[in-house]
């Protein structure tokens, strides 16, 4: 998605990847496993929210830098 890089923390990818792989594609921040949640999630590709962190907004990224 435009405007947003995945986190740059590799070791907390690779526990958010290994949660999506054991939800079988699924966010692994969200309860229910259904259509909406599966990675890229509904929230996050309509409002840009990734409430696992997994993808993050390039300015908030330039802010930490």
């Amino acid at each position: 998605m435009k405007g947003f890089r995945l986190n740059p923390d590799k070791d907390y990818v690779a526990q958010i990847i290994a949660g999506i792989q054991h939800k079988n594609g699924h966010c692994p921040c969200r309860l229910k496993t259904d259509d909406t949640t599966l990675c890229p999630c509904d929230e996050f590709i309509s409002s840009g929210i990734c409430k696992c962190h997994l993808f993050l907004k390039e300015d908030e990224l330039l802010k930490k830098s």
